[in-house]
């Protein structure tokens, strides 16, 4: 992956960034129009109030023009492994896309998969019908086809970019979209995306094959996932949880004032041996406290850094002293990842792209489709960056190397990883962009219902039907402010993401579109409906989404 260079920027502060340049992290102004569906009348896509929104997005009337080639092809990860796989343009990760807030990005996308696909921009708020849903807000670029993706990015930010086709997501199809903000109140040195990823793709199958497998279910004679001899749906699955209060509470579980230490042998939770376990894809007895029992569904073979294994890392060359502000991106399937750079600390300064009240931290614990910006200063050697498979007893590895030594084995674990990891609500939004205090006038409540045995993922008990996703909306009106409460009826953690917003966690948490939802809680998120269209509502685990656990979210016309 390819740092940016940035010598000691100290510009205007927070406050000096514009609102303009924080739409996605404040509030604007929408419109609506009529559009057809089997469900309610909602804006459409690519209506007329789609149109007046993306007019009052702060352009700075440059153009910055990308070509993206999905392909299918051989990847080189690194320690003689080669796979076959499908990326953009050959490369793992895709290309880095690097804007300035209020460019307008021109990406035209050619399919030469033997898949219909598309592109979606992940935490942007962006005009609806350049989201890259198919058939919700376009149709799919089929095989041999081209699309051009054009649309404003006027809020600065980590950002990333896959496919929402199936679940191609857990190929290679993926790369970072960086936002720069020309008044950037930071000061630091340089800059290193850390893309983090569980891969089987080309290893023990495809992701397709993998879904096929999970679709059969506990019921075809493995032993229950929860280990409970049943499923994960019904009231929790797990005795106790509902007290957590997930991430409206998680900072309540080690009494530290908003952290959460880490065990003794962190991953290693829960990973005895279980009937199934010869199974190529579905993961058995994978425990974790951190994410409140189940760790996850599908067993991966490699865990990878940047597109790389451990055993050959990808390394970030520096310079003792310097001040690395490091971009990390969750863009797993399956898999949170326990983050730690070895003999530093962090100052968590961005959650998905929005600036928070500055947080130290040991380590990071980031879900799927998450991101977390910190900045650290660097020691004199060669360091260890591990991401941990949370409860799955693996990692995936980087270097930081700034001087002379030995690189750490590929099994290294820094003591890092058993130090403080602020949850989610431990964080404050940073001023500038905190929704101000206001009454909801719409609110929705969301259970996440579903679980291994039938592996009937679902919202509300309703499996998502995308070739008639406007039948059974959560409608909100234009300039309302709209509360999501994600009630958990499962016994599994769900990275619940919202497109086209960033929503609120909690009355001053921090800006999110993808939040973590422990079993048996709750998580309340709030925003201001100023991006009119249909946006979707789902689990960030690529299985569970495709498997029913999604929604709509439409604005009434």
């Amino acid at each position: 992956m390819t740092t940016f260079n940035r010598r000691s920027v100290l510009l205007a502060g927070l406050g000096a960034a514009g609102s303009g340049l924080l739409a996605a992290c404040s509030t604007d102004t929408g419109g609506s129009a009529a559009a057809h569906g089997s469900g309610p009348t909602l804006v459409s896509p690519s209506g007329a109030a789609v149109a007046a929104t993306e007019k009052k997005r702060h352009h700075s009337g440059r153009e910055r023009r990308f070509r993206l080639t999905a392909t299918a092809g051989t990847v080189d990860l690194g320690g003689g492994k080669t796979v076959r796989t499908w990326s953009f343009d050959g490369r793992l990760p895709g290309r880095e896309l690097r804007l300035t807030a209020g460019d307008t990005l021109v990406a035209e996308l050619a399919n030469h998969l033997p898949q219909s696909t598309s592109v979606h921009w992940h935490g942007l708020a962006l005009r609806n019908d350049m989201d890259g849903v198919p058939p919700v807000t376009q149709r799919a670029v089929a095989p041999g086809g081209a699309f051009t993706y054009r649309f404003v990015t006027d809020t600065p930010g980590t950002y990333w970019f896959h496919p929402h086709v199936g679940v191609q997501l857990d190929r290679g199809l993926y790369g970072p979209l960086i936002v720069e903000d020309p008044h950037e109140p930071l000061r630091y040195d340089d800059e290193w995306v850390v893309v983090l990823d569980d891969w089987l793709d080309g290893v023990t199958g495809t992701p397709d094959q993998a879904l096929a497998a999970l679709r059969r279910g506990m019921d075809h004679g493995s032993a229950p996932h929860d280990g409970k001899g049943g499923s994960h749906g019904g009231t929790g699955g797990m005795d106790g949880m509902g007290s957590m209060g997930g991430m409206d509470g998680m900072g309540d579980m080690s009494g530290t004032g908003g952290t959460q230490g880490a065990d003794s042998m962190p991953g290693m939770q829960g990973m005895q041996e279980m009937p199934g376990m010869d199974d190529p894809f579905m993961l058995m007895g994978a425990t974790s406290t951190l994410l409140g029992g189940d760790a996850g569904d599908v067993k991966y073979p490699h865990y990878l850094i940047n597109g790389r294994v451990p055993a050959a890392p990808a390394t970030y060359q520096g310079k003792p002293g310097r001040t690395l502000r490091l971009r990390i991106i969750n863009a797993g399937g399956d898999t949170a990842f326990r983050v730690a750079l070895g003999g530093h600390r962090l100052t968590v300064i961005h959650t998905d792209g929005c600036p928070i009240v500055h947080e130290p931290a040991d380590a990071l614990l980031i879900g799927p489709g998450e991101r977390y910006d910190a900045l650290v200063t660097l020691g004199d050697g060669v360091f260890p960056l591990v991401a941990l498979a949370e409860g799955k007893g693996a990692a995936g590895l980087a270097l930081v190397r700034t001087g002379s030594g030995r690189a750490p084995s590929a099994s290294v674990r820094p003591a890092e990883l058993n130090g403080r990891i602020p949850v989610a609500t431990a964080l404050r939004a940073a001023e500038g962009v905190r929704l101000k205090a206001r009454q909801p006038d719409v609110t929705h409540r969301i259970e996440l219902t579903g679980g291994m045995a039938k592996y009937d993922w679902a919202l509300n008990g309703r499996r998502f039907d995308m070739n008639d996703a406007a039948a059974h909306p959560f409608t909100v009106g234009s300039g309302q402010r709209v509360r999501l409460q994600f009630v958990n009826a499962t016994g599994m953690w769900h990275p619940m993401h919202l497109h086209g917003h960033t929503p609120q966690l909690g009355a001053t948490g921090p800006r999110k579109d993808t939040v973590i939802v422990l079993p048996g809680s709750t998580a309340t998120c709030d925003f201001d409906a100023d991006n009119p269209g249909r946006w979707l509502i789902h689990c960030h685990n690529a299985y569970h989404g495709e498997s029913g656990m999604m929604g709509l979210l439409g604005y009434d016309a």
